[in-house]
């Protein structure tokens, strides 16, 4: 049912709603458990607490964004019931004494159940006291989302594990994007709920709408670097539980071409190391490589060329030379990067003309390695970086397995894996 089916008991413009707005703007708990508690009737009241159709008053004066969204001819309009509005603010007790006096906890006249608002809200006691008095722990929201999908923070933890314990399925894909809870919680960052999930049999290589696993919406979603020690651990969960490591979204795009993206040189390894393929392109023909050059300016801080390094190490093929000075361009404030991938050509025939495309402050910061660069220009590569190339072109793409077994000293084996050393030779 829409929510336009319903007549509000309780308006917009009603006395009760105008002082129920004022006590949530002022964050006054007391006054709105005791407005909903004991002035709202009946107990499964209908309030509308906002409502943008203009069309109802001609004469109101629109700001500019509303008019932008004329086009769109969709009207906003917010129903709740006390039970919703208690849960949401996670008052337990007020839950309490609305289910004790016969509230329905499956209302949803604003298109989601009190149950849905206590998991939004991370509210496990309400969430509890809701599932005890036969809430759904199913129950559709309008976009099509179980309670499940809405466990999205940390604090929900407690929510999913009483929804399990009551029959709510873990494999349900819901709204739009056909998610499941693992790919909500992986898209989140929230490890615990993954480990949770897939204790519960949750199915760890379900895609979504856009042929994603929980493990590529992982490798996809935006992390800053304090989340994503974390996002390895996650990774590693879903890894460990079968994930596969190499599957491809709508786009062509792996896991790896993700992380590759984010500059997450840790989880790119842990997907190497799972048998992810470095040489994979996508509907674009970008291979991770390329993902890595293309981001690495704007990560400099999270040691990008630990990922070119990875990829290298596990048989990425090298960007096709006449690119290279492209590749000089989009990456010379991270000299470290450049090293790396140039250092995986036998030889590579270094123009003068290169000069033009680095900015004169970046030569001058980085003026040791770029003259180092420059300084081939006039002679080939030493003999050692040839029997360099050699042997990684005998090992191919077990490098990073091979060259540990080989009986040379740790620097040597170093320099057969492309550890950066600041300057060319």
């Amino acid at each position: 049912m829409s929510n336009w089916d319903y007549l509000p008991d309780y308006p917009l413009n009603s006395d009760l709603v105008k002082r129920l707005k004022c006590a949530l703007d002022a964050k006054d708990e007391e006054r709105m458990r005791d407005l909903i508690c004991t002035e709202v009737t009946p107990v499964d009241a209908v309030i509308e607490l906002a409502n943008d159709d203009w069309m109802k008053d001609p004469s109101a004066q629109l700001p500019p964004g509303m008019l932008l969204g004329l086009w769109t001819l969709e009207y906003k309009r917010e129903l709740t019931t006390p039970l919703c509005i208690a849960a949401a603010h996670g008052h337990a007790a007020c839950v309490r004494h609305l289910l004790g006096r016969g509230a329905d906890p499956d209302a949803s006249p604003g298109g989601r159940g009190a149950l849905h608002e206590a998991c939004l809200g991370g509210h496990t006691a309400c969430a509890r006291l809701l599932l005890q008095h036969r809430a759904d722990p199913d129950l559709l929201s309008a976009e099509g989302l179980a309670p499940l999908h809405l466990c999205r923070s940390a604090a929900s933890l407690g929510c999913a594990q009483a929804l399990l314990e009551h029959g709510a399925s873990v494999q349900r894909a819901g709204g739009t994007g056909l998610d499941t809870p693992l790919h909500v919680a992986a898209q989140h960052g929230l490890d615990e709920h993954v480990r949770l999930y897939l204790g519960r049999g949750a199915p760890v290589n379900a895609r979504n709408s856009r042929r994603e696993t929980a493990l590529s919406a992982a490798c996809g979603a935006a992390r800053r670097p304090e989340e994503q020690g974390r996002c390895l651990r996650l990774c590693a969960l879903l890894l460990r539980g079968g994930a596969a490591a190499d599957t491809r979204d709508e786009d062509e795009r792996s896991a790896l071409h993700k992380a590759c993206g984010h500059a997450s040189h840790n989880l790119v390894q842990l997907l190497l190391r799972h048998g992810a393929d470095a040489g994979a392109l996508d509907y674009g023909g970008a291979s991770p490589l390329a993902r890595a050059l293309q981001t690495a300016a704007c990560a400099s801080q999270a040691a990008p060329q630990r990922t070119v390094q990875a990829l290298l190490n596990h048989g990425s093929p090298t960007v096709w030379p006449d690119a290279f000075p492209k590749v000089l361009k989009t990456c010379a404030s991270v000299p470290a990067v450049i090293e790396v991938l140039f250092n995986s050509y036998p030889q590579l025939c270094v123009s003068e003309s290169w000069k033009e495309v680095i900015p004169e402050e970046v030569f001058q910061m980085y003026k040791p390695f770029y003259q180092s660069l420059f300084a081939l220009a006039r002679t080939p590569r030493c003999l050692q970086h040839l029997c360099r190339c050699t042997l990684r072109r005998l090992f191919g793409k077990r490098c990073f397995d091979l060259v540990p077994l080989l009986p040379l000293p740790k620097p040597l084996q170093n320099y057969l894996l492309l550890e950066p050393e600041g300057v060319l030779h």
